[in-house]
This record gives C-alpha cells, structure tokens and sequence, in this order.
C-alpha cells in the first residue's frame, strides 16, 4: 500500500512540475514578446544603416535611422508610391505567401528562385539637405542551401551601389558563407547597376580584371562557392530587373515615383 502511495505521490509531483514549468515557459514567452519584437526591429535597423555605410555602432540605432531614413511602400509593378499603406506595419515576407499580394513566377521570370513575389515592397530613403542621397532596397534569393535576405543600397543616381549586406541565409561558413566577410562586401560600392537599361551588374568566377570593359560591372566571386555566387548574382539582377525595382528607379530619376 505504501509503494502505490508513493508513486502517486511522484506522479502528481511530476504533473504540477510540469504545469509550473509550462507556466513560467508561457509567461515568459509573452513577457519577452515586446523587447523580442523591438531587438528585431533594431537588428533591420541597422542591417538597412549598414548596407548604406551609415551604420554608427556606437550610437543609438533606432535614432540614427529615425533622423536619416525615410520608409515608403512601392508598388512593384507601377513602380509608384502606395501611400495607403503604412511602411511601419506592412509584413512583406507574408505579403509574399499570400496569393491575393503577390504574383507567381514562372521559368526565367524566376531568376532569384523565390517562387513569389510580392506586390508590394518596402523602399528606404534618404535625404540630404532635401535632396535624394541614397535608395536602400530590400532583397532576397536562393543560393546553394538557402534564401538570402538582404539590402541593397544606391546612391542617387539609382545606377552606382553604396553597399550590399545579407541578414540572413545558411550559406557553408568559410564558402558561401564569406558574404559576410567585410572584405568582399566592401567590393561592392561604386560599382554600377545598369548598361543599355538591362541590370548587368554580376559575380565573376575569380577576380575582377580591372583592365575590362566590364570592369565596373563585375564583383570578384565567392571562391569555392560556385552556386552561392551564381545565386547572388541572379537575385541582384532580378531585384533590380523588370520584375523588381527598375521602374521604381526609373521613376525616381525622372521625378515621376509619386
């Protein structure tokens, strides 16, 4: 009798340690929820700041984007502004799964291997002294083991690239994994976007030769990261393509982005 006595003891002992334990779990989820919701807003803070080279570590990062960018919603197929749309709330990675705000891609349309694409994109801008200084654009493609997320940042002619900088991916450490490597990314600025109005900017297997005609068109690859390189190169020109931001761009050099 006894020995049944204890283990129910040792049964409703471990049930109410359960109980607690899923208490203090739950508690602490929605505790931690809103500083989670805020460490995530910083962190594509200064992911965006960084891309555009605008990034001060040291300083507030919510206040320096504050006081240097500006967020808008653009409608990718227009390439206008969409002002009934707040930037602070719209979720564009849902907006990319939701058959009602976004398009299927097909075949070649599907350059940056991402299935979908959304209708509508958040935009970053900024200003200097009232007048356009640079364009950050969010992007992101498949490379050998995963999807990249990133930010691709222009200056104000909408064709010269201030930075690139990747948040995101499962890329091989020491391989695909070099996009982070502060070296290669800082190749990217100064290089140009555009010739004869198609996006031609791409990686090239080695070093750029910079006696070429293209020089100025091409990013040394990623060594030993074949596919990696490929996919960036690919979600760089779609993203930039007519299935991206090219007539945004081509209405923000003409004024006419409103």
């Amino acid at each position: 009798m006894a020995k049944k006595e204890t283990t129910s003891k040792t049964i409703i002992v471990a049930l109410v340690l359960c109980v607690v334990c899923s208490l203090v779990v739950s508690s602490a989820a929605v505790l931690l929820k809103g500083q989670q919701a805020a460490n995530k807003k910083l962190d594509r803070y200064s992911n965006i700041l960084a891309a555009a080279g605008m990034l001060d570590p040291d300083g507030d990062i919510e206040q320096q984007f504050n006081n240097l960018v500006t967020a808008r919603v653009v409608d990718l197929d227009t390439g206008h502004y969409v002002d009934d749309v707040d930037p602070i709330t719209f979720d564009q990675r849902r907006a990319a799964k939701n058959p009602e705000k976004s398009i299927d891609l097909n075949g070649n349309e599907d350059l940056a291997k991402i299935s979908r694409r959304e209708n509508y994109s958040l935009v970053y801008l900024v200003e200097h002294e009232g007048r356009l200084d640079k364009i950050i654009l969010p992007v992101r493609g498949y490379g050998l083991w995963s999807t990249l997320y990133g930010f691709l940042a222009l200056n104000h002619d909408a064709n010269t690239i201030a930075g690139l900088g990747f948040y995101e991916h499962g890329e091989t450490p020491g391989l695909g994994g070099e996009v982070d490597n502060p070296k290669w990314k800082a190749l990217w600025p100064g290089k140009k976007v555009y010739q004869d109005g198609e996006a031609t900017i791409k990686l090239v297997k080695g070093v750029v030769d910079p006696e070429s005609n293209n020089a100025a068109y091409e990013v040394d690859g990623l060594a030993g990261a074949t596919l990696t390189s490929r996919g960036i190169t690919n979600l760089v020109q779609f993203w930039l393509g007519e299935k991206g931001f090219q007539k945004f761009l081509s209405n923000l050099r003409s004024g006419e982005a409103g």
